[in-house]
């Protein structure tokens, strides 16, 4: 018979440049700063010297692990162990994860079933990210820091794959930048919605508001900001430089932080040897994830099924309604990532008065590389001691909306589950025109502002045919009309050459 496992200690720490204690600290003593933290709030002599018996600890893959933000300073060579070293334990089994942040719910998932299967007696899972602090300190010049570490021992290094999140039209296209494929989804939702420019950009700007607000309240965000207006958030400004159509910078995750986050995980007998308080104890009750085709691949760019199938399987699980639930924490790394399972897939509203965030989400609080889903189930875990009895909802979005795990907590003793069935409709998809020429209407577009103005352009369309085509703007005259006129619902003639299609408008 497995064994109940239970969630005993959550901790974060931050590292404010802006603070009188700012310490240039890497990304693993964040981390570890993080872990001591979990092991002091479970109330109990969980340390080192403790009764815990750490068997695992796992490290959520930090972006210079995963090849997207590398250090002049040099990192450790193997992040969990340099935890690990820095808290004064030797965990006979150490996990790096894959990319996705995703991760942080996976990774949870399968230590709370290593623990009930009888492999450890407790875990950790950890974080750390210090992209603030890199940046800052090349700016300002000086001796450089040696961030390099070397630890001995065996990792489980679960490496970098990032096949299927684009098409190879889209890398052909040139259409690989975050923003711009997150503003072809946001702009195929507004076509939907049938809203224009300005409003569905309002919509935005009160949908995340609430998330600035908390923010502005939470001592572990990345930096002390004040809370912004729906209007402040919106405009696009000197302040609130466009990104990417319609992403001002204030819509968009924001990774330069110095942040980590850890959770203490272990059997409840364990926890019972220790004394630790059952007001202590969070409980997970129901896990679903699903995933994605790459983006041309899907019905409806304007929607996530796989959120909302993940969502589905988890609460199913937990035997739980949307009513249920008390708390929510939604992935946010752009409006999207909210509104297409919260209020579209869930129907919620965006001023719901629990909330759709738990942390003030990742433009505000702070989006950590592959971590920020630790930092929300550590903030959960306090919020749902706070309210004994209350289920609390956690949503972790990987890639370019390409999977999605969803994870329902409460402190109602539960047993650990397993990963819920998420079955999903397979809505229908056009075909792709590779080389697409003759007469087109735009579908959803996405534009790439560089130094302040549109630098690329793209759209999404349909040819008479009913097959899908995707097309780089023509010449500058064009892209500089994708700014002014809105593309959605545009008649276009497309041309193919050199293995591109490139679009002008015909009207």
């Amino acid at each position: 018979m497995a064994r109940r496992v239970v969630i005993v200690g959550a901790g974060q720490a931050v590292d404010r440049i802006e603070a009188p204690g700012y310490r240039a600290a890497p990304a693993a003593e964040l981390a570890a700063r993080a872990a001591r933290a979990a092991l002091t709030d479970c109330g109990a002599d969980c340390g080192a010297d403790g009764g815990a018996q750490i068997g695992i600890i796992a490290a959520v893959r930090t972006f210079e692990d995963s090849g997207v933000a590398p250090s002049p300073f040099g990192k450790p060579d193997a992040f969990p162990l340099a935890v690990a070293r820095r808290l004064g334990i030797s965990p006979g089994h150490a996990i790096l994860g894959p990319v996705g942040g995703d991760s942080p719910a996976a990774l949870l998932v399968e230590l709370g079933q290593r623990i009930a299967a009888g492999e450890a007696e407790a875990a950790l899972l950890v974080s750390g990210e210090a992209m603030s602090s890199t940046r800052h300190l090349m700016r300002a010049g000086g001796p450089a820091p040696d961030w390099a570490e070397h630890d001995e021992g065996p990792i489980d290094d679960r490496g970098v794959d990032l096949s299927g999140m684009l098409s190879p039209a889209m890398m052909r296209h040139g259409l690989m930048g975050i923003p711009a494929v997150h503003g072809l989804y946001e702009n195929a939702r507004r076509a939907r919605l049938g809203l224009d420019r300005a409003a569905y950009a309002m919509a935005m700007g009160e949908l995340f508001a609430p998330f600035s607000a908390l923010a502005a309240a939470n001592p572990f965000s990345c930096a002390a900001a004040p809370a912004l207006t729906a209007a402040e958030i919106a405009t696009p400004g000197e302040r609130n430089r466009m990104v990417a159509d319609p992403y001002p910078v204030k819509l968009i995750a924001r990774d330069q932080v110095n942040q980590g986050a850890a959770l203490l995980v272990m059997a409840e007998e364990r926890a019972d040897a220790l004394g630790i308080d059952p007001a202590r104890r969070v409980y997970l009750h129901g896990a679903g994830q699903a995933a994605e085709p790459e983006p041309l691949a899907r019905g409806d760019l304007g929607a996530y099924p796989a959120a909302d199938a993940a969502i589905a399987a988890a609460l199913g699980a937990a035997g739980r309604g949307v009513g249920d639930v008390a708390r929510f924490d939604f992935y946010s790394c752009f409006p999207i990532a909210v509104s297409a399972p919260a209020i579209d897939g869930l129907g919620l509203a965006a001023d719901d008065p629990r909330g759709l965030t738990v942390t003030g989400g990742l433009p505000y609080f702070g989006g950590p590389g592959n971590a920020y889903a630790l930092h929300a189930l550590a903030s959960m875990v306090v919020a749902l001691r706070a309210a004994p009895g209350g289920a609390g909802l956690v949503g972790a979005n990987g890639g370019l909306l390409s999977k999605y795990a969803a994870l329902v907590l409460s402190t109602a003793p539960a047993d650990w589950p397993d990963w819920a069935a998420a079955p999903r409709h397979a809505a229908p998809v056009p075909a792709l025109a590779d080389m697409a020429d003759g007469p087109g209407r735009v579908e959803t577009y996405a534009i790439q502002h560089a130094g302040g103005a549109p630098g690329q352009g793209w759209v999404l369309g349909r040819l008479g045919d009913g097959r899908r085509f995707l097309a780089q703007a023509a010449d500058p005259a064009t892209l500089a009309a994708m700014a002014v006129r809105d593309p959605l619902g545009a008649a276009v003639e497309v041309t193919s050459a050199g293995g591109l299609n490139r679009f002008s408008f015909a009207d």
